[in-house]
């Protein structure tokens, strides 16, 4: 049987004594427990706290990306449908919007002149008349979406646009050209064509028109002679006009002077429409031109009329006539310089008594540039152009070429420019010999078009023909050490027919790659390859004479290191003789004290007279370094 445990007196367990212990000291288990759940109440409170924090960023940036989507929204919602005015939509609007202004310039002064044409065709005139009212209306729209430069950028702000454009003078003459002058018929009647003469101011956009087709156009001149002629004729059609009106002022058949009467019945036809404005136009043809074939005038109007009808036409068909003149010498002007070059060579040729092969050859050369469009200098082409413009364009037309060259196939983008806008053509007439072997390379030549011959010594027996992208002379302007050939050319090379090359100098090469030495020596390792394969290099050190460059640098160096060193030489003695002297003044002081004999002053004057010239051989040494330090420092 089991007894009941019986409880120790000193261990029975007392509740108060229990409770007491609980509450003075507390468990440390318990105790733990606690500090753990406070640290992770802490730490969940931390977290929280950073993803409230993390959130309030996250929405903030949010909003901040939203204002700034709005805000570029706006800005191009501003920047919509507004229109370069070098580009091509507004080129196409230009010549769209002539259209009217050419149509009012011709037609309103007809229609006010010969009244025929104003009734027989009223309705065809309020149509056109609208749709040109459209067409200018829609112009003041396009303006207000046109940009302008300001600082050398494009401005595409709405607002600034409409300133700029209410601002202007183009504002108020196309606000005069919008008056709605047609509400005048009303009043004055269908009669009165003339009331619509302020859409003639307009004609600004018009003359904007020509001025960009003459800087867009190939053919210039062509064009400028065609604009001309359109400028006489419009401007005899309005002398025409009013020639007829101011005869209908008069009286017809007043005069002999004035136009014919209607309702003569042995001239019917001047009564015709046509009759009307042909005999006007022929009128005004012969009056501006100054031929004058007409009757005298009667009145002092017309006396009047008919002067300002030749001051007008001696004025305006002078310019005219001085323009065109201008501009035909102008197309011609190549052609006059390219010949005046030709008969300077021929006259230096006669006094220097060349031979007439010669000659031929020099003259057929000449037509041969002149007939494949190559007498033109790139360079004096060029010049006016920027550097950036001029390398673009040698690029695009040089650049290929240049590449096909094996040692510049792997060069740096920018040795490749340089080397392209130093490219010069040069042209070769049939016989020409581009080198001879044993000339001093100076250049390289690659053949853009035309073939060339490696020739033997007798210059018949061809070795090799060279074709469109060959290049030959690019080893001879490097330098290579130990080439066997030097910088002499190995072969003679001789053009078949008239041939374009490409030369690049050797100066020029080594000017570019000054700046870029990695591609110099990449350009060494490849010319040594292809002399390797050639078997043109020489491969032991004792053999490969030295340059005579580099031996006049080493010399040079030689002598200003020896310099320098009697320099310094004579600097120590200088020092030695001062610290001998400074010793012999001391003992000699010494020497007093004691009440020795000392020297006499003659002996000290006799000392004191070098050390004068000691100092100034000082001073002209410590020039001479001095001078020798800033060249060599530069």
């Amino acid at each position: 049987m089991s007894t009941p445990s019986a409880v120790p007196p000193h261990t029975s367990p007392d509740p108060t004594a229990d409770s007491e212990d609980d509450i003075g000291e507390p468990h440390p288990v318990a105790g733990r427990l606690f500090n753990v759940n406070n640290s992770n109440n802490n730490e969940e409170e931390k977290q929280q706290k950073e993803k409230e924090q993390q959130e309030k960023e996250q929405k903030e940036k949010e909003a901040k990306e939203k204002l700034e989507k709005e805000k570029k929204e706006k800005e191009k919602a501003k920047e919509m449908f507004i229109i370069n005015p070098a580009g091509n939509l507004y080129y196409d609007w230009l010549f769209f919007i002539s259209i009217p202004v050419m149509y009012n310039w011709v037609v309103i002064i007809a229609r006010a002149s010969f009244e025929e044409l104003q009734h027989n065709f009223i309705g065809y005139w309020v149509i056109f008349d609208f749709l040109a009212d459209l067409i200018y209306l829609a112009d003041i729209a396009f303006k207000t979406r046109t940009g302008y430069l300001e600082q050398g950028l494009m401005v595409k702000d709405e607002n600034r646009i409409w300133d700029h454009y209410l601002n202007s003078f183009q504002f108020r003459l196309d606000a005069v050209s919008m008056l709605p002058t047609d509400v005048l018929y009303v009043i004055v009647g269908l009669d009165y064509p003339e009331i619509r003469l302020n859409k003639l101011l307009r004609i600004g956009r018009m003359l904007e028109f020509f001025k960009k087709t003459e800087t867009k156009t190939n053919y210039p001149n062509i064009f400028r002679i065609g604009n001309l002629i359109l400028y006489i004729i419009v401007i005899t059609h309005w002398n025409a006009c009013l020639f007829f009106s101011f005869s209908k002022y008069i009286g017809f058949g007043a005069d002999d002077w004035v136009y014919p009467a209607l309702d003569d019945p042995e001239q019917p036809a001047f009564g015709f429409p046509g009759r009307k404005y042909s005999f006007s136009l022929y009128w005004s043809t012969l009056t501006l031109t100054t031929i004058g074939e007409m009757p005298p005038p009667a009145l002092d109007s017309e006396f009047l009329f008919h002067v300002v009808d030749f001051l007008m036409g001696v004025l305006v068909f002078a310019t005219i006539v001085g323009n065109i003149a201008t501009m035909i010498s102008n197309m011609n002007a190549a052609q006059a310089q390219f010949q005046a070059r030709i008969d300077n060579i021929k006259q230096y040729m006669q006094v220097r008594k060349v031979s007439k092969e010669l000659e031929v050859r020099v003259i057929k050369w000449f037509e041969y540039l002149w007939n494949s469009g190559r007498a033109q200098d790139e360079r004096q082409v060029l010049r006016y152009l920027p550097d950036k413009l001029k390398a673009e364009i040698a690029i695009q037309v040089h650049m290929e070429t240049l590449k096909k060259v094996r040692i510049f196939a792997d060069c740096e983008a920018g040795l490749l420019i340089e080397l392209v806008l130093k490219l010069q053509p040069q042209i070769f007439s049939p016989g020409d010999y581009i080198c001879k072997k044993g000339d001093i390379g100076r250049e390289m030549y690659i053949i853009k078009d035309g073939r060339l011959a490696v020739v033997a010594d007798d210059g018949v027996t061809q070795f090799v023909v060279l074709s469109s992208g060959s290049v030959f002379g690019e080893i001879s302007i490097l330098n290579i050490k130990g080439s066997k050939a030097g910088n002499r050319r190995t072969a003679n090379i001789r053009s078949i027919g008239y041939s374009d090359l490409f030369c690049l100098s050797k100066d020029d090469l080594m000017e570019s790659l000054t700046e870029y030495p990695d591609a110099k020596s990449m350009l060494e390792d490849k010319g040594r390859q292809i002399l390797l394969k050639d078997n043109l290099i020489e491969l032991d050190p004792a053999n490969i004479m030295p340059e005579t460059k580099d031996l006049e640098e080493k010399v040079n160096r030689l002598y200003s290191t020896m310099e320098l060193m009697q320099m310094k030489l004579r600097k120590m003695l200088a020092n030695y003789k001062d610290t001998q002297r400074a010793l012999k003044g001391r003992i000699s002081d010494l020497e007093r004290l004691t009440g020795e004999e000392v020297e006499e002053e003659d002996e000290e004057e006799e000392e004191k007279k070098p050390e004068y010239k000691i100092d100034e051989e000082k001073k002209e040494e410590e020039k001479k370094e001095e001078e020798k330090t800033d060249e060599e420092k530069k």
